[in-house]
């Protein structure tokens, strides 16, 4: 029996393409291995959203070649993104690689298995992404059992000026309501409690077989089933955020106050350079409306600094809004030139040196942030979902609506040696650190 071994790099939504191969494979009779000195087949599902995560890419399979020669290795498979963005350019400069698998493509995995071990053959196996995996394809999920993401979507309709994405994944395409609920419904009888809804737009979602933006559709058919437990929107849009969507968070128990709005920067200018089609004004009545009508609600965000173009006063600006919106978690990232978009050919790029003191000027800003929020979450009772324990050190670990999975800290509860993963239980916070906070137990 063959031998594969799968390393998925990049967002959750890639990790889902990684997981529907694996189910292809075994479906196949092949078998998975985590140790790749054993696998006959090493798979990489790379990522090329910024220049860092190209790099990681390339190391990976650059690390993986070297099975070919010190291990069992016969075929080796660049698969996803970057194999979608330079795929021709892939083969001719790695010969090590045998074959590329694009992100339309995942469901030919298979397609390139038999050319590269049967008929050693290279091949190239991409072209427009249309596809999208649905509750009936085999998927073999690598979370921990108690969560899942669900990718609700696939591709993009917004063309912002920095970003790859939709010329990788292709236009917005959007599975039907009736087969994510069929989904959820078969997980969560197998115990999965949270499910994390992604897409690379989730507020978008439906708009191009429904003609309208449905999610809050979706969310009240996902609410109906019995042991759904938590239900966590990711990569909202500030644009298609309806006050009905807003309403059904507050409303509803089982969806986390917990809000992920990629908002990029907060000048106008920058913004309008983006090809974003937010306002800072329109952002801060989005906020005002989100924290007064969603109790404790969570908002996570991300920025980019050095867009070209960003001046010292613009900057300035985003300084000043991330100071004043207090955001409770917040990724940051410095502008990565990205060949193929829009901002690629703008004058006035910023300079490296620049972009990294304001990267982590920004960074040091809300670590502050983060830890006098934290800090305000001393004495509150929080639910938390067990994800791990340290038996000698008689501490257990976990997230809770406040962090989402990957991404943000998390919950350290001191003197627990009952709770297992799986588990939700009652913490009081006792302090409250940067990114972690630490608690006890309370009995019900």
């Amino acid at each position: 029996m063959l031998k594969a071994g799968f390393i998925s790099l990049g967002c959750s939504k890639n990790l889902v393409d990684t997981e529907v191969m694996l189910g292809i494979l075994a479906e196949n009779n092949i078998e998975l291995t985590p140790e790749p000195e054993k696998a006959d087949i090493l798979i990489v599902n790379t990522c090329t959203f910024i220049q860092s995560a190209k790099e990681e890419s390339i190391t990976t399979v650059l690390n993986m070649a070297e099975y070919k020669q010190n291990g069992k290795c016969r075929s080796l498979i660049i698969a996803g993104c970057m194999g979608q963005r330079y795929g021709e350019e892939l083969l001719k400069e790695f010969p090590e690689v045998d074959a590329i698998v694009g992100t339309g493509a995942w469901s030919r995995i298979m397609e390139a298995v038999n050319a590269t071990i049967n008929e050693h053959k290279r091949v190239l196996i991409t072209g427009e992404s249309k596809e999208i995996y649905t509750a009936a394809s085999p998927r073999i999920y690598t979370t921990p059992f108690y969560t899942a993401y669900i990718k609700i979507a696939e591709g993009c309709n917004h063309r912002c000026a920095y970003c790859a994405i939709p010329y990788v994944r292709g236009n917005y395409r959007s599975r039907t309501i009736e087969d994510i609920k069929q989904e959820v419904e078969r997980l969560a009888e197998k115990g999965v409690k949270e499910f994390n809804i992604i897409a690379q737009d989730t507020t978008y979602y439906g708009q191009d077989i429904y003609g309208k933006p449905s999610l809050v559709e979706l969310l009240k058919e996902l609410v109906k089933i019995d042991k759904v437990k938590w239900l966590r929107i990711q990569y909202a849009y500030p644009h298609t955020f309806t006050d009905e969507l807003i309403d059904l968070i507050a409303s509803e128990e089982k969806i986390c106050n917990y809000v992920d709005l990629p908002l990029q920067h907060a000048h106008n200018a920058v913004l309008r350079s983006m090809r974003r089609s937010d306002t800072r004004e329109s952002i801060e009545t989005l906020l005002d409306k989100l924290r007064k009508r969603i109790p404790g609600v969570v908002i996570r965000s991300s920025f980019i600094v050095g867009f070209p173009g960003e001046t010292a006063s613009q900057y300035a600006s985003l300084r000043d809004f991330l100071e004043k919106q207090h955001f409770d978690k917040v990724g940051i990232f410095s502008y990565s030139r990205e060949e193929g978009t829009p901002a690629y050919d703008m004058p006035n790029q910023v300079p490296e040196d620049i972009m990294q003191e304001r990267y982590h000027d920004l960074m040091s800003l809300q670590s502050k942030i983060s830890e006098t929020i934290n800090i305000s979450m001393e004495g509150k009772i929080v639910d938390v979902l067990i994800e791990g324990r340290d038996d000698k050190q008689h501490i257990a670990y976990g997230r809770s609506y406040r962090e989402a999975p990957d991404v943000d800290g998390q919950v350290f509860i001191e003197g627990d040696d009952v709770s297992q993963p799986g588990d939700i239980v009652k913490v009081r916070i006792l302090q409250g650190f940067d990114y972690d906070v630490v608690g006890e137990r309370v009995e019900e």
